[in-house]
């Protein structure tokens, strides 16, 4: 029975050094040259994940308000052609009625019109600045997707580590516990222990099953949610490392720069700039409307005349339209639209509180990971000092079994809470990089071609033709 216990003491440790170490490498999968990075994992989100590409999207339909408001500074172009039959009655000969005083024509003719405003009170200028305020909270809107998508894919990158480790500890129990009511069977089938020192090692040894089973499950969701994000199966991940150097030196410093460059706060901004625009849009309905329309006709057989004439007119018309009176409609949508400027300022002021708050969490949180990572380690190593002082006193009797089977349920837990703990580290780094508005493909370093959103603008802000979009569609 010495021998044993020295055999699974030997083998405890053995388990302990696999699965439990003073880095996050104790949590890869599988590490070496074909490990899957959390750089790569990052990239395969940014490139192909559906929420960016839809807000890719969003941002390109916002793209083209902007050839849609420019039209208002160009003429309108109308071609016009009619055909028809006409008949009058009572047409002398003389005039080219016929015996019976009828005269059938086919009056037919075509004709071009061209409109240009000249003056809507501002009106187009002040649409077309709308237009480009919305692109620019649009780009906004999508630099948050992208970060909330990073921060996603590395929290589903580490638990799918975290989950892996927890299983593996588990399994490890499960193996130890099942060595454990093995000896302790054979202790009592030569009456050095009880029937009570059984059930307790088999009641252990079935929670640890149970608990195998759980693990396992939680494994496969953090999968699925790997796979949802990022778009690939995870096979074989490399270890990482909590962010330092771009984390700012003080909370203060990180408060002021998510003010400034957070997206949420940015987007909410070009947001009331397109409130204000909208109320200039709204006003110019109190201004007079100058409209320049020219055309030119040409008309063949044209009704009560003889077959064989025809006649062209040309005319030049300017218009000017001024308002007077439409039921209080314009007035009510200009005090519509000043309210919803409060309403965005208000909320913008809500949305920089909300984004201060979550850098002090945020903050809070990654300053304390480093304590909890060395405190959990203490935990550990303590653990198992306690669990080989507990097996060595079992053996001469001062210890029971379930002294034994706690002390080893105590060091599962202290393992379990230094993955998770070791896991919440890298987490909360990134997380602080969320909250201040920098996680970003350029400044994680990612080896990627960032996605330009101006290049689509430019391609069709001054478009004028044609239906399909740059991409070919």
């Amino acid at each position: 029975m010495k021998t044993g216990m020295g055999d699974q003491k030997s083998g405890s440790a053995r388990k302990a050094a696999a699965a439990c170490g003073t880095a996050l490498i104790v949590w890869a999968i599988a590490s070496g040259a074909q490990a899957e990075t959390i750089g790569g994992a990052l990239i395969k989100a940014y490139l192909s994940n559906p929420d960016i590409n839809t807000q890719r999207a969003a941002v390109r339909a916002a793209d083209e308000g902007m050839p849609a408001a420019n039209a208002g500074y160009l003429p309108t172009v109308k071609a016009n052609a009619n055909a028809g039959v006409s008949s009058t009655q009572g047409v002398p000969q003389s005039f080219g009625g016929g015996a019976n005083g009828d005269l059938t024509t086919l009056p037919r003719g075509y004709g071009v019109t061209v409109q240009e405003n000249i003056f809507n009170g501002e009106k187009t200028f002040n649409s077309v600045r709308k237009a480009e305020s919305t692109v620019f909270g649009q780009r906004e809107q999508l630099r948050y997707t992208e970060q909330t998508t990073l921060l996603s894919a590395l929290t589903y990158y580490m638990d799918v580590m975290q989950n892996t480790a927890v299983l593996d500890l588990n399994n490890s129990n499960v193996e130890v516990l099942k060595e454990q009511l093995r000896q302790t069977k054979d202790r009592f089938n030569v009456g050095e222990v009880t029937r009570t020192d059984v059930a307790q090692a088999e009641a252990s040894l079935a929670d640890a099953q149970a608990n195998y089973a759980t693990a396992r499950s939680t494994l496969e969701t953090s999968i699925a949610n790997y796979r949802q994000v990022i778009g690939d199966q995870p096979r074989r991940l490399a270890p990482v490392t909590p962010l330092a150097r771009l984390i700012p030196r003080s909370l203060p410093l990180a408060i002021s720069i998510s003010q400034v460059e957070h997206p949420a706060i940015t987007a909410s901004m070009h947001g009331i700039d397109v409130a204000l625009l909208n109320v200039k849009i709204n006003e110019a309905a109190l201004y007079p409307t100058v409209n320049l329309q020219a055309s030119l006709n040409k008309t063949f057989d044209p009704p009560g005349f003889p077959g064989g004439l025809h006649e062209l007119t040309g005319e030049i018309i300017g218009q000017v339209d001024i308002p007077i009176y439409d039921g209080g409609a314009s007035f009510a949508s200009i005090r519509q639209a000043k309210e919803q400027v409060s309403q965005q300022e208000m909320s913008t002021d809500s949305q920089r509180e909300k984004v201060r708050a979550g850098v002090v969490a945020a903050w809070g949180a990654n300053q304390i990971s480093v304590s909890v990572v060395r405190a959990r380690k203490a935990q550990v190593q303590a653990a198992e000092v306690a669990l080989a002082g507990v097996r060595e006193e079992a053996k001469v009797g001062q210890r029971t079994t379930l002294d034994v089977l706690n002390a080893q349920q105590t060091l599962l837990q202290a393992r379990v809470a230094l993955v998770q703990a070791q896991h919440d580290q890298v987490v909360n780094s990134y997380t602080l990089l969320s909250a201040i508005g920098r996680l970003s493909v350029r400044g994680l370093g990612l080896s990627v071609a960032e996605y330009d959103p101006s290049v689509h603008f430019n391609q069709v802000k001054t478009k004028q033709f044609g239906v399909r979009t740059p991409d070919g569609r």
